[in-house]
């Protein structure tokens, strides 16, 4: 049952991206602010109704009071590809911050950077981080939302943090407030596996850092804050779902 249930989840949500994909790298080249709308109104929420639908996965929103439509910068974990969908179903105009080599795989690449993402090249060192904040600029000024993943990839849950700055760089140059956001999502799609648990999917949005910590601090203050949430998430998904306690990280 669990193997026919993630079949025709990723089915339905793979199949939904790719259509949104191709239809907004064509309508993209006529606006922006069109498949802005059109991505986070139809697609997205039916990304959202699959997950509920097809996947028994419900979505709970914590702290949704720290959600802001026009500005600010929103941190969270990375732990599956479902928040890179869910969030944008609460933020409805925000932009991540990808890897630049995503935007190179044909029809996929071309809708992410029509819709606006901030691209950055992990390996170009200080002029990917330039170019970084250019863009991040350029979608502030536009009164978009930042999301962004600190840790740059996905990880397990439980797994040791690995923070990386690009996140304090536009914190400190953009002069905007960073919301932390813990989840749990690894447990129930977890990152190289095809299966996909029924279940609760928490995003806890929490209190904004704001403006005007130097960078240690700031860093320090984010980790501590993301880390003792998702450790307070993962203990409570494990209570209620003691069979995904084997999706904890324990090495």
């Amino acid at each position: 049952m669990l193997f026919i249930r993630s079949l025709c989840l990723n089915i339905a949500c793979y199949g939904i991206i790719a259509a949104g994909c191709v239809l907004n790298s064509i309508l993209g080249l006529f606006s922006r602010e069109f498949i802005i709308w059109f991505w986070n109104h139809t697609f997205i929420p039916a990304v959202v109704w699959s997950l509920k639908y097809i996947g028994g996965l419900t979505i709970e929103i914590r702290g949704a009071q720290y959600l802001n439509q026009t500005s600010g910068i929103y941190a969270g974990k990375h732990e599956s590809a479902v928040e890179t969908y869910v969030l944008s179903n609460y933020l409805k105009r925000a932009t991540f911050v990808m890897k630049k080599e995503l935007t190179y795989i044909p029809v996929f690449g071309w809708a992410q950077a029509l819709y606006g993402m901030i691209p950055i090249n992990r390996s170009a060192g200080a002029a990917a981080m330039k170019d970084m904040l250019r863009h991040a600029a350029r979608m502030n000024s536009e009164h978009r939302p930042i999301i962004i993943f600190p840790e740059g990839t996905r990880r397990r849950p439980g797994q040791p943090p690995s923070y990386k700055p690009g996140v304090a760089l536009l914190y400190q140059h953009l002069n905007l407030p960073v919301i932390p956001v813990a989840s749990n999502t690894g447990f129930f799609w977890a990152k190289n596996s095809f299966l996909r648990y029924p279940g609760k999917i928490i995003f806890e949005f929490m209190p904004p850092i704001a403006p005007g910590l130097d960078k240690k601090s700031f860093m320090e203050t984010l980790q501590n804050t993301i880390e003792q949430k998702c450790r307070e998430l993962n203990d409570e998904t494990i209570k209620n779902f003691p069979h995904l306690q084997k999706m904890l990280y324990t090495e």
